[in-house]
């Protein structure tokens, strides 16, 4: 399943001594240096990072170059034990298309959505026939004539969630894939990952403007409790829905994400539920190694009738 490099020398010359100096840019040494290793040279890939890291530490510390570069290869090294199932998308947020579905319907998803890669299943997600890029979409429509998705569908790259981070960056980079699905044991689909999600996971949140536009959202549920964004601030979650933190707490914590490691005092995983002492439930709905991205808010406390009058 997994597609292995077949250099010669996946490693080339990790071993050798990284560039001493901030001023020479770490860009083409850090290439090289991934331009095929595997699992089976981690270790000697780790050593020469860890061994530029040290010459760094050396340089100027008002030397920005060398601080974010520093930053970056240790982003790297905490990546060595990442796997797919820490980024990827949980299955049920997983946004994909039937494959008989019309002209109408696919203009609606991309202008809701705005993703530039969609799945495409046939019956259900776990029978996956490939993945669509809006090109192939603005072509068809164009065109005027009707869009079988079925013939525009490449084949999409499958994984294991126990594949490393870098493994699969690695492979998308060799395979020229920017989507991966994840599979269970069983064969069904688990997740979904981005080349954008793997490379989060190396270097931060990279927010472009559609993620602008979502930052704070929270969505009303029928049963009353809200699915929210974790970026979002609390100051405004508690001007609409009511004090919820005490004043030791709205020190500390300045987002839903931020209450929901307050809680746990650690990093809450995907699944978790955690109880405030409000009464108020946090549901982790998704969640990597590094903070939580989205989660469910149950039992609201009642607001006073002085919060909730009307002037």
């Amino acid at each position: 399943m997994y597609k292995m490099s077949e250099d010669k020398d996946p490693l080339g010359d990790a071993t050798s001594p990284a560039p001493a100096k901030s001023g020479i840019r770490a860009g083409a040494w850090f290439k090289h240096l991934l331009r095929g290793g595997r699992a089976s040279n981690s270790n000697l890939l780790q050593d020469a990072l860890e061994d530029y890291i040290e010459e760094l530490k050396e340089t100027d510390l008002d030397d920005v170059s060398a601080n974010n570069q520093k930053e970056l290869i240790t982003n790297v090294l905490n990546t060595r034990d990442l796997k797919v199932y820490n980024v990827m998308i949980p299955r049920a947020d997983i946004i994909a298309i039937e494959q008989g579905a019309d002209a109408a319907a696919l203009r609606a998803l991309f202008k809701e959505k705005q993703f530039s890669r969609i799945p495409v299943y046939k019956d259900n997600l776990d029978h996956i026939i490939g993945t669509i890029h809006i090109k192939d979409i603005l072509n068809c429509l164009l065109d005027g004539g009707p869009c079988n998705l079925a013939d525009v569908a490449r084949e999409p790259l499958i994984v294991h969630p126990g594949l490393p981070v870098m493994d699969l960056f690695l492979q998308m980079r060799e395979d020229k894939k920017h989507m991966a699905l994840v599979v269970d044991e069983h064969g069904g689909i688990d997740g979904l990952v981005t080349l954008n999600d793997v490379m989060e996971a190396i270097v931060g949140d990279i927010d472009d403007e559609f993620d602008h536009e979502e930052q704070s959202k929270i969505v009303e549920k029928p049963d009353g409790s809200l699915v929210a964004d974790a970026r979002v601030d609390i100051e405004e979650f508690e001007e609409k829905y009511g004090k919820i933190l005490d004043a030791e707490e709205r020190e500390d914590v300045e987002t839903l994400g931020g209450l929901a490691f307050h809680i746990a005092g650690r990093i809450p995983k995907r699944g978790e539920t955690l109880k405030h002492a409000s009464g108020m439930t946090l549901d982790i709905i998704d969640a990597d190694s590094r903070k939580v991205n989205r989660l469910r808010i149950r039992n609201l406390p009642a607001r006073p009738a002085s919060d909730t009058d009307q002037v």
